[in-house]
């Protein structure tokens, strides 16, 4: 047996866990380590996270990863790279402490901060200048908010991070940022590749002076200090490249490799991915951004804002009978949601579940869409309200990949990683709702870590390519086939599912207007 010489460390800081894995060259994960993440919530619709929390569980981790591993291990160890939720807005002060708690993604409180740019700007220059729908899951309005809110606060801001850039910080001791995560934050002119000048003035903001120039992915910024070696187990001098969204690393950890393959991350968000051959127009729902992939120039990156999330709402807060019922039988609570949805006819006998408990990025771009269930009856089931949760999400994906294909994306088969694809009922679902075969990740392949370890494989050397690390990384363990019965009703639904929230849009557009002055 060939002695493993190369190792590589990847880490991804999602908004609900922190997981890190030592991969050796022969694609097998060592060993890995996780630490929960805790939201803030200090008001209605505000969410953050404690930057000091994101830096205490990533070293813990390390340490952890690096004491299973070993001394000979860690001295092997050639490169890290570090990916993560996206957008936040985490602001620093010239010593680099944390001036306040992260604004996440998904926090709400920026509608009208929001509002005031795009009429500022005008929606269709906004549009033209990042490529995008404008959304508050974006910096923008974060950074609008901050500065009229708290001014204080923000004259003392030296520069403003991304989780995975904060980490590179406490690793390297570098203020960084990386391309990816810098296209992704709405402030970049898309023609340029620089900080927009025009969203700037609109704000008042100089962002050159508050946002690092955005690096390539895999440039190396810097290298482990003595003081992070201590509180990591690691050895200083360690490569650390600029890194990415969890988004970018989760399409190398689905290991698509080629045009028509798909992929969904699925876990609190659904990442999905689709290639084309060319770029699409700036102005439709997703758009395109360039690729890494041979032969898939360009990739559709459609963020849904509450799949995996939808589940975990339902299970905190509706399913207190299943709840007590998994117990006593000594059952995962998921094992058995997924064994009762089954005992629910496909559609649900027309009730539906539209999952935008925090609004909708993909295609949707709003953040006054609302969670609803349509089409309850006094002989609604308990086995129907759940399986529509996990067809209410995959209607979602459904209309994310139509817009897609409308827009030039190619799909022919999805491959699911994440906690979604431990889900069997779910991705027979989501076979049959888009009509195509879902793969299915191995356990051991998949994680996102893994696509970290990927990107900064090919920059040390340790793989050639992308398709390399792929065919050693990445493994399928079933092809899921579509339900013919269940297609049949899901494509005569369906158009529904899409019709009745477009004639509902205004309406709670309106509602969260009236409700924010009560």
């Amino acid at each position: 047996m060939k002695k493993i010489e190369n190792y590589l460390l990847g880490m991804d800081c999602g908004t609900t866990n922190i997981k890190a894995v030592i991969l050796g060259e022969d694609g097998v994960v060592v060993c890995e380590a996780s630490r929960p993440n805790k939201f803030i919530n200090p008001g209605p619709g505000m969410q953050e996270q404690d930057a000091h929390m994101w830096w205490k569980n990533a070293s813990s981790i390390i340490r952890e990863i690096t004491e299973k591993a070993g001394e000979a291990i860690v001295k092997r160890i050639r490169g890290i790279s570090v990916s993560s939720h996206t957008v936040s807005l985490l602001p620093l002060d010239e010593q680099g402490e944390p001036l306040r708690n992260a604004m996440t993604y998904q926090d709400g409180r920026s509608s009208v901060e929001l509002e005031e740019l795009v009429d500022t700007i005008g929606r269709d220059r906004f549009v033209e200048i990042i490529g995008g729908q404008p959304s508050i899951a974006f910096l923008p309005a974060k950074l609008y908010w901050y500065k009229k809110h708290e001014p204080e606060l923000f004259a003392r801001t030296d520069c403003l991070l991304q989780c995975s850039s904060y980490i590179n910080y406490k690793l390297t001791g570098e203020k960084t940022s990386d391309i990816d995560q810098a296209s992704r934050t709405q402030c970049m002119d898309r023609t340029t590749n620089k900080w927009s000048r025009e969203i700037g003035d609109a704000m008042g903001i100089d962002l050159d002076s508050i946002l690092p120039p955005p690096r390539p992915v895999d440039d190396i910024i810097g290298f482990v200090t003595n003081e992070a070696a201590e509180q990591t187990g690691l050895l200083a001098g360690i490569p650390v490249i600029a890194g990415c969204s969890d988004a970018m690393a989760s399409m190398y950890a689905t290991g698509m490799s080629r045009l028509g393959e798909a992929g969904e991350a699925s876990g609190t968000t659904s990442l999905v991915f689709v290639g084309s051959t060319e770029a699409s127009a700036p102005d439709v729902p997703v758009v395109t951004r360039p690729c890494g992939i041979d032969g898939v120039p360009w990739i559709f990156d459609a963020p849904i804002q509450a799949s995996g999330a939808s589940l975990k709402w339902f299970i905190e807060t509706m399913a207190a009978e299943e709840r007590a019922y998994a117990e006593e039988h000594g059952e995962n609570i998921f094992a058995y949601l997924n064994e009762l949805a089954l005992e629910a006819p496909a559609g649900c006998r027309g009730l539906y579940f539209f999952p935008y408990l925090l609004g909708e990025r993909a295609p949707l771009w709003n953040d006054h869409a609302k969670g609803m269930f349509i089409g309850m009856g006094m002989d609604t089931s308990r086995a129907e309200l759940t399986r529509s949760i996990f067809e209410g999400t995959a209607f979602a994906l459904r209309h994310v990949m139509e817009t897609i294909r409308e827009s030039g994306g190619t799909a022919r088969t999805i491959r699911v990683c994440g906690g979604g694809a431990k889900s069997r009922t779910w991705n027979m679902i989501k076979a049959s709702m888009l009509k195509m075969p879902v793969y299915i990740l191995a356990d051991d392949s998949g994680d996102v870590p893994v696509g970290d370890c990927m990107i900064v494989g090919k920059k040390v050397g340790v793989f050639k390519s992308f398709e390399e690390a792929s065919s050693r990384a990445i493994r399928v363990k079933e092809i899921i086939q579509p339900v013919d019965e269940w297609v049949e009703v899901y494509d005569k639904l369906y158009p529904y599912y899409v019709k009745m929230y477009q004639h509902l849009d205004q309406d709670l557009k309106e509602l969260k207007q009236t409700v924010a002055t009560l």
